[in-house]
């Protein structure tokens, strides 16, 4: 009995795996089942300050969005293949969607090879070619009506990360302030920030190589040092499956956040970008009492890498002053 129970496990097996991995597709660019370097996140900053740095750039007018796909390091002229097969429909000169049946796909920076209506087949047809100076394609999913983050579960394979998430700093702030409070003394209405960032699981080649992605998930509490929960564990960012209202930009990235190699006005700066996130925007410190509270930061990727920021503050509060200092 055992051993025939055995043979009925071992016949079934693939087809077990083949449905646990059905709603699973392979990556654009060949080989199409070996995972291939990420350069930008599904919900990376971007950003774009219409003024200088030197003016109010970082605190300026701009076009600011969350990364709606991700970013798949390639070569100019690099063919890009449909991941499951479908009708295209052109978007632009250098942008191909390709609606499956639950699923599209947007193909942006390669240079089309097919035209509107073509019926195209997964891992055969070429969609296009990585253009120049692109050095990637930007694979967009839409579910329904919302963008689906491509490293979910069922998504884009293989993927693995074996990366951790890291906090860089928790701190507050005046209200509208870039200027970190140098005291962990807090008295007035602030601001609480956290600087966090992820590290790509596979090494990004050229000009990207070292820059960082954010993650996926990134939460905070608030306890005070005897052990009361004053702020249980919220979400300040998660980009794990959709993404956030556009409008809410800078409810959740805080202001000072700037993407990878960022423009202000007309000028590009090859520098690593800054990820700062809101974890309240304004902080009373009368709603609580003096005493010594603990701030910890969450941070996590798609494969639940994750790591811990913790920051003591003490808030003393003084009746009738006005007492927020930088």
């Amino acid at each position: 009995m055992r051993r025939l129970l055995l043979v009925l496990i071992l016949a079934l097996a693939p087809a077990l795996v083949a449905g646990a991995n059905a709603s699973a597709y392979p990556w654009p660019i060949k080989p199409f089942h070996e995972q291939h370097p990420i350069r930008a996140n599904f919900g990376d900053p971007r950003t774009r300050f219409w003024n200088t740095m030197l003016t109010d750039g970082l605190q300026g007018p701009g076009l600011f969005q969350f990364h709606n796909g991700i970013d798949i390091a390639a070569d100019e002229g690099t063919p890009v293949y449909p991941i499951l097969s479908g009708t295209v429909r052109l978007i632009d000169a250098a942008a191909v969607l390709v609606r499956s049946p639950g699923h599209k796909f947007q193909y942006f920076h390669i240079k089309p090879a097919v035209h509107n209506g073509e019926h195209v087949v997964a891992e055969r047809t070429v969609l296009g070619r990585v253009i120049h100076a692109a050095n990637h394609v930007h694979l967009t999913e839409i579910r329904g009506r919302r963008v689906w983050n491509p490293l979910a579960r069922g998504g884009i394979a293989p993927y693995s990360d074996r990366t951790r998430p890291l906090v860089d700093a928790i701190f507050a702030r005046p209200v509208n302030s870039l200027v970190p409070i140098q005291s962990t003394t807090l008295c007035g209405t602030l601001s609480l920030v956290a600087a966090a960032h992820d590290i790509p699981p596979l090494p990004v080649p050229g000009t990207f190589a070292g820059f960082p992605v954010s993650p996926a998930l990134v939460t905070w509490s608030l306890t005070r040092l005897n052990g009361m929960l004053y702020v249980p564990t919220v979400p300040a960012a998660d980009f794990r499956m959709t993404l956030p209202i556009g409008r809410n930009f800078w409810n959740i990235y805080a202001r000072g956040t700037y993407q990878n190699a960022p423009r202000f006005s007309n000028q590009q700066f090859h520098i690593p970008g800054s990820f700062l996130y809101n974890l309240v925007q304004t902080f009373d410190t009368r709603s609580y009492p003096n005493g010594a509270y603990e701030v910890r930061v969450h941070v996590s990727d798609m494969r639940g890498n994750s790591s811990d920021g913790v920051q003591q503050f003490h808030v003393e509060n003084r009746p009738g002053e006005e007492c927020v200092r930088s």
